[in-house]
């Protein structure tokens, strides 16, 4: 797992800065009911996705485990970042129109506790938003994926469709559509994810065979193909 306070000083530069963050945020909007007027986007990180989730009568809030990436995001949510882990938010009942999860549930052992929190702080008729297939979207046939595929664990992540699906139904969240976007600045780089291999960071099952043979792919500092994410709204 990456250190996001260490992270942050660099995390919008290697992320796909402004061009991935307006895909993603214009996506969720689309997801996001005319009439809702507060969203809490969790794991806001440095609000550089999260500032863009507005419209005129919409406000947005984040929310972020990490202190050094809401140093970044307080000043560009005009103050409305606070520092709270997903798996037990400081916030009432029904509270929000709107709540999103954008690249989170992935990272997560299980996803249980924080689809349980969005469904709770939402306000009846308010939308959860959450990317999921994660993993799956980065398989873009390309020479990387032909290296990492028979690396990746063999427990579905926990950001899967069926069992986010699953998660939100146990709490009464239904189905209510969905939307793509594509990760602009987000294709893999051989160089690079032999660098986040070797450290342990990915793919610990391949150690340092996998870098190897990912140093020694043609043009290794060149991305490849960006991926499209999936967004899934559940309504309450």
């Amino acid at each position: 797992m990456l250190d996001y306070d260490e992270e942050a000083n660099r995390y919008d530069a290697t992320r796909g800065g402004e061009p991935r963050a307006e895909a993603a945020a214009d996506a969720v909007l689309g997801l996001v009911p005319p009439g809702a007027r507060t969203l809490l986007d969790l794991a806001c990180g440095t609000g550089l996705v999260t500032r863009r989730m507005t419209r005129p009568g919409l406000r947005p809030f984040g929310v972020d485990r990490a202190a050094g990436m809401l140093r970044a995001a307080a000043p560009r949510l005009s103050g409305a970042a606070f520092q709270a882990d997903a798996y037990q938010l400081p916030v009432a009942d029904g509270t929000f129109d709107a709540v999103t999860a954008v690249w989170l549930l992935h990272l997560l052992e299980d996803a249980a506790p924080v689809v349980a929190e969005a469904a709770r702080v939402l306000r009846p008729g308010g939308v959860f938003v959450t990317t999921v297939d994660k993993v799956a979207a980065h398989l873009v046939g390309s020479d990387i994926c032909a290296l990492v595929t028979p690396h990746a664990g063999r427990r579905p992540p926990a950001d899967a469709t069926a069992r986010v699906t699953s998660l939100a139904a146990e709490h009464g969240l239904r189905p209510h559509g969905s939307a793509t976007f594509v990760g602009h600045g987000q294709g893999r780089v051989p160089a690079r994810l032999a660098r986040e291999v070797r450290a342990g960071r990915v793919y610990a099952r391949g150690g340092g065979e996998l870098a190897s043979r990912l140093e020694i792919l043609p043009d290794p500092e060149t991305p490849r193909p960006d991926p499209t994410y999936t967004l899934l709204a559940f309504a309450a």
